[in-house]
């Protein structure tokens, strides 16, 4: 008599665990980047318009608290470049806490908005060229994160 051992039967799948220990649902690192990138944008256009709003006073309040510059294209006289950072900053700042609040219209206002400061930064590098520089690049940034975060659909 010989001793064999039975076939083994295919097993069937384990059900998916529940419970604390259970694995959280696979994610997509793209998304989560973006996602993240909104709050960080919505952050930033916080940041942002708080300081435009400080920058927007400056200008206003003493016309030489900025250095002249010489024959510039875009020249403005430092009181206009105030009123349109103060109200470019006002308007960012509250479209800055609908996107950190996750308002669909904050987002879509927001694009717009990043646009705007953009083309504003650009035309302020003589004036402040570090800051135009970097408030450029942040910008782009929020103009991304707004665009690429699927969480939920911009309009």
């Amino acid at each position: 008599m010989s001793t064999s051992t039975p076939p083994s039967t295919p097993s069937s799948p384990n059900p998916p665990p529940t419970g604390q220990g259970a694995a959280p649902p696979p994610h997509d690192s793209g998304s989560e980047w973006a996602s993240g990138g909104t709050i960080f944008a919505g952050v930033l256009m916080l940041v942002y318009g708080v300081i435009a709003v400080f920058q927007g006073i400056a200008g206003i309040a003493k016309d030489d608290v900025y250095a002249a510059i010489g024959d510039y294209v875009f020249e403005f006289n430092t009181t206009a470049w105030g009123w349109i950072h103060l109200i470019l900053g006002v308007i960012t700042a509250i479209a800055g806490w609908g996107v950190f609040k996750g308002a669909t219209w904050a987002r879509v206002v927001g694009v717009a908005l990043a646009s705007l400061v953009v083309i504003a930064n650009f035309m302020w590098l003589p004036y402040q060229p570090v800051w135009a520089v970097v408030a450029i690049a942040l910008g782009v940034f929020v103009i991304w994160s707004l665009c690429t975060d699927k969480s939920q659909p911009l309009i």
